[in-house]
């Protein structure tokens, strides 16, 4: 049974589990450090719990759920995102809580339906919008709709009384919660890079509805978040908020992501050289990655940070290297931009990688420099000069307001 649970505040509490099993998640992004699944339970008049966890996780869950209750009925489950690690108890909720209502916006009603064949009676659904509240006693919700962060029924709930926001994926975070539920238990910047990466990877390509949500959500009077990935945050709620809003807006450091495919050396000596061209004109973060070696995530995550990024690829087949390849489409996904980019590349008999570089280059809404490096073979003192003058042009880009 390794579902916890904690007062937050007086009869609001947190139900959670840590998962360390699941290698990748939404089986794709690697999850070294794991995640944590949040529920949340209001005690009042009536009760309330807000979204579930992950069915793979639900060992204790109902158990928690009945020792809070304590005899007391299950009034409301409100759904605010119907994502499977978020909706995996659903079932078991309603077996143990069957007089349980709903709350859930128009489109969340489909999905009940869609993803567990639920088809809740009319008396046992309650459909809200924008604004609407559902009073508790003491305490009530009142309810935001942000559609696509990153689905199109999420929701968020404001409680007034104890200014907190159930912010659902928003305000989440990659990692588990090593004893520390609290954001006050914990240095953050040791999650920091792990939130940034489930940012960019999960809800980055909503940017655009994200920034809007956060817009909403700051008009809030808010003393404690709570996200069903990551801290309650009860200390410092403004300073995961500050983080949402610069990653949705794609606001970036100065520094430069090197991502390169190479296959027998060649491509990788110029990335190294450009490497010590850049520190050279003094820029202070270059982050250097292989494409074979480090998953797209971390790679996109880096690349969501820092100003400054240069691709370099073997040609394989007369193209782009492979998983080179893959990157540029999680890019073009991902519609970043506030970007500056360069290109460099190397090929044996005949050219191509190069040229894929360069027409994704045309696609994208990044600001390119000027010099492109293209080595016939292993790089020669006019290839070297070449990267030596891309570096120079990256670092000016940099300085650019």
């Amino acid at each position: 049974m390794n579902c916890l649970y904690k007062e937050i505040l007086p009869n609001m509490y947190y139900i959670g589990a840590n998962d360390r099993e699941t290698e990748l998640f939404e089986n794709m992004l690697p999850i070294p450090r794991g995640v944590s699944y949040n529920a949340y339970l209001i005690k009042d008049e009536k009760t309330c719990l807000l979204d579930t966890i992950r069915i793979n996780k639900s060992g204790g869950f109902l158990p928690n759920v009945r020792k809070i209750l304590d005899g007391r009925n299950l009034d409301y489950l409100v759904i605010q995102h119907m994502e499977p690690d978020h909706s995996g108890c659903i079932n078991d909720i309603l077996e143990c809580y069957p007089d349980v209502i709903f709350v859930g916006n128009k489109k969340t009603k489909g999905m009940l339906y869609d993803l567990l064949e639920l088809e809740p009676e009319e008396d046992k659904f309650i459909e809200v919008s924008e604004g609407d509240v559902l009073k508790l006693g003491e305490r009530e919700l009142h309810f935001v709709m942000t559609p696509m962060v990153h689905w199109p029924e999420s929701m968020v709930s404001y409680e007034p009384h104890d200014k907190v926001l159930f912010s659902q994926d928003i305000f989440g975070g990659f990692g588990t919660l090593d004893g520390a539920i609290f954001d006050d238990q914990a240095d953050y910047s040791v999650f920091q890079s792990e939130t940034r990466r489930y940012y960019s990877n999960i809800v980055g390509k909503y940017s655009m509805m994200a920034a809007k949500a956060v817009d909403k959500v700051k008009k809030l009077d808010i003393d404690i978040i709570c996200p069903v990935h990551g801290f309650v945050w009860r200390k410092n709620p403004e300073i995961i908020i500050e983080d949402y809003r610069r990653w949705a807006n794609y606001e970036v450091e100065d520094g430069v992501v090197i991502a390169y495919g190479s296959m027998y050396g060649n491509t990788e000596s110029m990335a190294d050289h450009l490497a010590q061209f850049l520190a050279e004109e003094g820029v202070k973060n270059i982050k250097v990655y292989d494409v074979s070696k480090t998953h797209f995530s971390y790679i996109l995550s880096e690349v969501w940070k820092y100003k400054g990024l240069i691709l370099g690829s073997a040609t394989y087949d007369s193209s782009v290297y492979p998983n080179m390849y893959s990157l540029l489409n999680i890019l073009k996904h991902n519609k970043i931009k506030n970007h500056v980019l360069g290109i460099f590349g190397s090929y044996g008999w005949s050219g191509g990688g190069v040229k894929s570089l360069l027409e994704f280059r045309e696609d994208s809404k990044f600001d390119p420099i000027e010099t492109t490096v293209e080595a016939r073979g292993t790089m020669h003192d006019e290839d070297l000069e070449g990267l030596r003058k891309m570096a120079k042009e990256m670092a000016e880009k940099l300085k650019e307001k």
